[in-house]
């Protein structure tokens, strides 16, 4: 694979902007809405000025109980529609019936980690039957290492190649970090919800409990258990060991959110088995110049 290099300048300025901003008008942009496993489900569509299901297509996985209508993600489809790429980002339903915005903490959490495999997996399949051959399968956060997880245990022709927005490790998940947060250990906690799970009372309701941004949330054992329960899986750089399709690893110089990403990818990188591309003084969020130059590396890896 070829290298990429850092990309510190400015988006392009004159004719250029001025062609990237009249190809961003003549972008199709629309929500399309699916049924899944009863649920209404929703995701944006761009398609870029003149490209069809056919042409390239991004397939894009959000972070954390949050939505595709984010900064990040609407400044990023906007960002690859002005550079000729389409791109779908959807909204992980979290079990809520066409959800929108930000997860609200107040609702019961009965989603998994896992469960965003499935619906990558619907949302690959509905753009199959649009016409779409390929996609550059893409998440951000919790959702690139969801997006990681699904290219790895089910790799398709339909994947061109993998691109991950600072993706998660299992530090996010480990037993250090949840009493950091929350100034209790998890063991306890999660041994409670393991019982319940072997006992078959997974959807059994532990109130007042402490569940990922959510203080005193009320989640099912079975979620806890899903989330918090070490999987080797969760570390991203371990889990990209198993993708054999092309992979770009994008990380902000300022973000403190995966802290330990630049130091554990290093290795995969340094064994040809990873493009990396960290983007100065960008943050977790990649938002204004670093989310154009994010875009432009997407489409240089592309190629």
């Amino acid at each position: 694979m070829k290298k990429l290099m850092s990309i510190l300048t400015p988006w392009v300025l004159g004719a250029n902007l001025m062609a990237a901003s009249t190809a961003l008008l003549a972008a199709e942009t629309k929500e399309i809405k699916q049924t899944y496993q009863g649920l209404s489900v929703n995701a944006n569509l761009v398609l870029a000025d003149g490209k069809s299901y056919s042409d390239e297509m991004v397939l894009l996985t959000h972070g954390t109980l949050t939505h595709k209508d984010r900064s990040t993600y609407a400044q990023l489809q906007k960002n690859l529609a002005a550079q000729g790429v389409s791109s779908l980002t959807m909204n992980l339903s979290l079990g809520v019936n066409d959800r929108q915005g930000e997860y609200d903490c107040a609702v019961p959490h009965t989603h998994k980690h896992t469960d965003a495999l499935k619906e990558i997996d619907f949302w690959l399949n509905w753009l199959k039957t649009q016409g779409t051959e390929q996609v550059t399968l893409m998440g951000h956060s919790r959702g690139g290492n969801q997006a990681a997880w699904y290219a790895a245990e089910h790799d398709s022709p339909a994947i061109k190649n993998v691109v991950l927005i600072a993706p998660a490790t299992g530090e996010q998940q480990s037993a250090q970090d949840y009493e950091s947060k929350y100034g209790k250990p998890l063991a306890p906690i999660l041994e409670k919800a393991q019982a319940l799970v072997a006992q078959g009372k997974g959807d059994t309701l532990l109130e007042n409990t402490d569940f990922i941004y959510c203080k005193k949330a009320k989640v099912t054992a079975a979620a806890f258990a899903d989330y918090y329960a070490p999987k080797p899986q969760f570390d991203t750089p371990t889990i990209l060991q198993k993708v054999n399709k092309p992979t770009l690893v994008i990380m902000g110089s300022a973000d403190t959110v995966v802290a330990d990403l630049p130091e554990k990818i290093k290795p995969l990188a340094d064994a040809g088995k990873v493009e990396t591309l960290m983007l100065e003084d960008a943050d977790h969020f990649f938002l204004d110049f670093a989310n154009e130059d994010m875009a432009s590396a997407v489409v240089e890896f592309n190629q």
